[in-house]
């Protein structure tokens, strides 16, 4: 008989939690198919694209909500079971609020890690191929940065003429065999230069052992150099905070590929930031959970109603500004970044166990 209970709770608890998910997903497509067709309405594309890019687009917008998404379905559902007194059903056979609450809290807890492990990385994958396919459609962008296998690739727009430069590998704030091609308004070739390490640390780029070849009458002259300057509109900073969308990056990349995301040039720090970040969220979900239990089992009285979706929508609106300004505090470096990501969980779970004891004596 319990186990008939439990499979008809959590098959409802799920039902109302998905719904809850297709609404917010449908008013995100709508929201967002407006800004991609600003984006598209210059361009010769069919409708179907910035359909596209908004439906795989949204998915990670969700992700990023779904704790507050866990705790109004929580309690709208948990408001139904108490208003149609099958919550008083489930006490008469022997599920007190204590058994309740943790059945509901632990059920959001491994769900978030089955997000974490199967969901978001589908979710990366199709943000990468988003940012991907719309850099491709990027219009009046005088200045391009790209990341791949093969290296680092920039294009800056100069009032002379344009610039590209490659470099194999990052390193730190140096960039490793490094050749730029600069080219004339008409795209024709001018100088040529090649150098094995060049510090980006500023916008004035020191080059090592470079090699400058120069048109004079049509013909490149080589020039070597021990130490020569370029100025570009990009420094190591800007470039690093050009990739440091934490959205791309799937959990398992994180765990399994750590140390190769560092090879690849990825700041530590950033990373780190993004890992714990990942990490809290099914301890958000099971403490948003708790909140939506002990603001709803508080009580039987019907009454009441308005009063908890006001305090509930109240709660999540100072849950966001809390974990927002805990990490401005720690990106600032006023406190540790991980203590400033975990201190809204460690907040939570104080009030969470003074409402457990509260609701445990109802």
């Amino acid at each position: 008989m319990s186990k008939v209970i439990l499979g008809y709770i959590l098959k409802n608890f799920f039902k109302y939690f998905l719904v809850l998910v297709l609404i917010i997903y449908c008013f995100g497509v709508i929201l967002n198919l407006f800004e991609e067709i600003e984006f598209f309405k210059k361009m010769e594309v069919n409708l179907f694209l910035p359909f596209m890019l908004t439906s795989i687009f949204v998915p990670s917008m969700i992700l990023n909500l779904l704790p507050f998404v866990i705790f109004i379905s929580s309690m709208l559902y948990l408001i139904k079971i108490r208003d149609n007194k099958d919550l008083l059903t489930l006490k008469i056979n022997g599920f007190s609020n204590i058994k309740i609450f943790f059945i509901f809290a632990f059920t959001s807890f491994f769900l978030g890690w089955l997000i974490l492990i199967i969901i978001n990385p589908i979710t990366s994958t199709m943000l990468q191929f988003y940012e991907k396919t719309k850099s491709q459609y990027a219009r009046d962008i005088d200045h391009l940065v790209s990341f791949n296998k093969n290296g680092l690739w920039i294009k800056e727009n100069l009032d002379d003429g344009n610039r590209i430069i490659t470099a194999k590998k990052p390193e730190g704030t140096n960039l490793l065999e490094v050749e730029i091609f600069h080219f004339d308004d008409k795209f024709l070739l001018k100088k040529k230069i090649f150098s094995k390490e060049a510090n980006i640390k500023n916008f004035d780029w020191i080059l090592t052992n470079a090699i400058v070849f120069e048109t004079n009458n049509s013909v490149f002259e080589r020039k070597e150099f021990k130490s020569y300057k370029i100025s570009s509109n990009y420094n190591h900073e800007k470039i690093v905070n050009l990739f440091n969308n934490s959205n791309t990056l799937s959990f398992l990349d994180l765990v399994f590929n750590y140390d190769e995301l560092l090879n690849k040039g990825y700041n530590n720090l950033f990373l780190k930031e993004s890992l714990h970040l990942m990490l809290v969220l099914p301890f958000f979900l099971f403490l948003m959970t708790a909140i939506a239990s002990i603001l709803t089992m508080h009580t039987l009285k019907r009454s009441e109603n308005l009063k908890f979706i006001i305090v509930g929508l109240a709660t999540c609106v100072l849950v966001y500004y809390f974990k927002d300004l805990s990490l401005a505090l720690g990106k600032t470096g006023r406190i540790p970044i991980i203590l400033s990501i975990w201190s809204p969980i460690m907040a939570l779970s104080f009030f969470a166990l003074v409402g457990i004891l509260q609701i445990n004596e109802k």
